[in-house]
């Protein structure tokens, strides 16, 4: 059986992890061009995302954890070079994944990390702020609060046994994340200015702090709550256009509210995540 927070851990028992990796929350990321390939700019911030995911891996080591899973959420989601990963993680990558950033995770993990998250479409201080389809979201609510990718996220998180227990990016995306994971250990590795300015750390100091934010999180495992969701949840999605609004309300359980918001409800935080990211796909087949 998998330990449930709040379990006492067995030191002879493996510790597994598993790490969601987006990467707009990357110290010195502040344009779509670094963040999207093929180019010079891009090979470099990759690099940088690579070393950050690291960072998050080596303090979990340190904290005693023996099995990652590194799951590659962003654009592509074939950003890292799984042979470069520390601790001999898997490496989760490419498209199509029924529960995008989320698969793979299941109640055999101990914690999960959400490395180099960005703010939701609503946050309009936040370095290259949307949520999951820039081109058709524009605002999610779960019950009622402004969520960005990791409180949409933690519901997967919440159906698992999981506590989220880490998180990187900008000081937008930590305020969005309190709400649903009160205890998660923030690291700040830049400070938004706007849509494209930030004042980012030196991706060396970044780095420290992200590994050992990660070992801090893992030290105090025990003691870590799952994602704070009340249930049954309810998922508002505010869309750009009332086309998105109403191709959506095809999917089992989408109601729409009014010309361009669509509300979600289910008393199972998984088959409201999987509701979601249906939505999702079927905006990004249409938007792309």
């Amino acid at each position: 059986m998998p330990r449930r927070p709040g379990q006492p851990r067995s030191a002879s028992r493996a510790v597994k992890v598993f790490l969601s990796t987006d990467m707009e929350g990357t110290a010195g990321v502040v344009d779509w061009g670094q963040v999207r390939g093929p180019s010079t700019e891009y090979e470099y911030y990759r690099g940088q995302l690579q070393s950050e995911v690291n960072a998050a891996i080596d303090g979990a080591l340190g904290a005693g954890a023996t099995e990652f899973l590194v799951n590659d959420s962003h654009s592509t989601m074939q950003n890292l070079r799984p042979d470069e990963l520390h601790g001999r993680a898997s490496y989760l990558s490419g498209k199509h994944k029924p529960l995008y950033m989320m698969q793979g995770l299941d109640d055999s993990f101990d914690a999960a990390m959400f490395i180099s998250y960005h703010g939701s479409a609503g946050s309009t201080s936040s370095v290259l702020h949307h949520t999951y389809n820039p081109r058709a979201i524009a605002e999610v609510r779960l019950n009622g609060v402004i969520a960005g990718e990791a409180g949409i996220n933690a519901l997967a998180a919440l159906a698992h046994g999981v506590p989220v227990v880490l998180i990187s990016g900008d000081q937008v995306t930590i305020d969005e994340a309190l709400p649903f994971c009160p205890e998660i250990e923030a690291v700040v590795v830049k400070e938004s200015v706007s849509h494209n300015a930030a004042l980012s750390l030196h991706p060396d100091t970044a780095r420290e702090l992200i590994r050992d934010g990660a070992q801090r999180a893992l030290e105090r495992l025990a003691d870590a709550r799952l994602p704070s969701i009340t249930l049954p949840a309810e998922l508002t999605v505010r869309f750009h256009s009332h086309a998105f609004a109403e191709l959506v309300c095809a999917l089992r359980g989408v109601e729409r509210q009014a010309e361009k918001v669509v509300v979600i409800s289910n008393d199972d935080p998984l088959q409201l995540f999987r509701a979601f990211i249906a939505t999702v796909l079927l905006t990004r087949g249409v938007s792309e």
